[in-house]
Formats: structure tokens, sequence, C-alpha cells
């Protein structure tokens, strides 16, 4: 093979150095800046039209625990954070961790994560939201930390966000949520997928576990041992 391949683009020759990329079985002691992607792992996929979450969840219950990947096509009336309750409850599971990114949310979305927060659902809430939603919903503060901050276990954070994303660690299983739904209804078509991802639940904990660091808007209290490390010198 030459180590040059020649394209007609109708803008004269163009020369592209192919000498470096992977086309199969390599020595060890050639190096390369490309690689092959990793395999993607095949898992069954579901394609879903729901109106509620509470149905859905009802329906396939069996093939989210199993990691099976769910593509869903839901209508104006479903609230994607209804999610969240409907899974805990009706699997009667405890959820370590939450971490939810959205743009917006409803007062009814804040009453359902403080009822799994108070029935023992839930462990840890991580909430970042956009700061459009809240130059227009500052009133919605007292209420918000009111419901949710409950033992220190609830943070929330306010940064230019638009993704719409929920991670789910439970019983070792990492859950992703990701697509186009906010937490309230939109009143229009939406589209999610539920899918067991270890690796893309790690990749989103990431960013979101760095803006939740960077923009949280609730002080945690500093144990008394790591106070005592700030002092000490």
């Amino acid at each position: 093979m030459n180590d040059f391949a020649d394209f007609d683009m109708g803008i004269g020759d163009f020369a592209l150095d192919v000498s470096a990329f992977d086309f199969g079985e390599m020595p060890d002691q050639i190096e390369t800046r490309y690689c092959k992607p990793k395999p993607y792992r095949h898992v069954k996929a579901t394609a879903v039209k729901y109106n509620r979450a509470k149905d859905l969840v009802r329906d396939l219950l069996p093939a989210i625990v199993a990691g099976e990947r769910i593509d869903a096509v839901v209508s104006g009336n479903f609230i994607f954070g209804d999610f969240f309750e409907a899974f805990a409850v009706q699997a009667n599971i405890k959820i370590d961790r939450l971490a939810v990114s959205t743009l917006a949310m409803s007062q009814e979305n804040v009453d359902s994560l403080h009822n799994l927060l108070v029935g023992g659902y839930l462990a840890k809430l991580d909430l970042l939201v956009s700061d459009y939603f809240w130059s227009h919903n500052r009133a919605s503060a007292p209420y918000i930390y009111g419901q949710l901050d409950i033992e220190g276990r609830f943070q929330l954070a306010v940064a230019g966000v638009h993704a719409k994303v929920a991670l789910i660690e439970t019983e070792g299983r990492k859950i992703v949520l990701t697509g186009s739904a906010n937490l309230r209804s939109a009143r229009c078509i939406e589209v999610f997928t539920i899918e067991t991802n270890a690796d893309l639940f790690d990749f989103h904990a990431n960013w979101i576990d760095r803006l939740m660091a960077s923009y949280a808007t609730i002080r945690k209290s500093i144990r008394a041992g790591a106070a005592f490390e700030l002092i000490k010198d």
C-alpha cells in the first residue's frame, strides 16, 4: 500500500498521509495516534411510545432491570420527572445516588423528589438546573430548598446548561437516561433513552460532578477532622 492516497475533489490533487492509520494487525513496536474504536456491547433495544411515566415503568421494569436499552418517544402529557419515583417504588429499590441535569422543572417534580428522599428510596440527590430557569424562578428557591435539603443529602447547582441527563446508581447498576425531555412536561413530543451503561454513566458523571462542585448553592459543613486540617499549619 502506498503511503499516500490521492483524491480528485475538483480542486486539484489532495494528498492524505495514511501511513499512521491502523489498518489491522501491526507490529508492537510501531506506535500510532489512531486506534480502532472499542467494540460496542450490543444490547437489546426496545422502542416504546407512552403518555405516562408510571405506565412505562410498569410495562418495562423487567427490561430496565435486565439492562436492556429502551428508546422512547413520548407525548406532551409525559412528565419525565415522574420516572424516578415510579421506578424506585415499583422496583422497590433504594437509589444510592440520583444526579439530574435539566433546563427546567416544576413544583410537582420537587414534590416527587421529596417523596423519594423522605420515603427512604433515595440516599443522595444532585440537581443541576439552568441559570435561565433560575433567573425566572428564583421565587421557587425557598420551596426547593425546604422540600429537598434534608439531612445534607441534597445539593443544587445553577449553571449555563441545556443538557437533559439523569444518572441513577442503585444496587451496583449505573443507569443513564438522556434525551430531549426536561423534568417537567413541555406539552410537546419528546424522546429519551434508558440504558445500563457504566462507561456512559461515568462520562456524564465526570462533567456533572465538576459543575456541581463549581456552582453549588448549598454550603456543606466541614467535618471536624477536615476542618482541623485547614487550620493546623
